[in-house]
């Protein structure tokens, strides 16, 4: 299953699922380096997914650089 950190709120990272469903992660379950965007793989553990994230900044980069230019 894959996620994005949509915020964080006190000790939990909100996360939006691949179905639109929101879900709140302990902030102590998801690797220290994670930030708000991050794609995430929640499977056994939960790991940053480095390619999904770079794609998908590079997608809301790409609309946004569109819609001012």
């Amino acid at each position: 299953m894959f996620g994005v950190i949509d915020r964080f709120e006190g000790s939990f990272a909100v996360i939006e699922l691949e179905d639109n469903k929101i879900i709140n992660i302990s902030i102590d379950k998801i690797p220290q380096e994670a930030r708000v965007g991050y794609v995430i793989r929640i499977e056994k553990d939960i790991a940053i997914d480095y390619e999904q994230t770079r794609k998908r900044k590079k997608i809301i980069a790409d609309l946004s650089d569109d819609m001012w230019n």
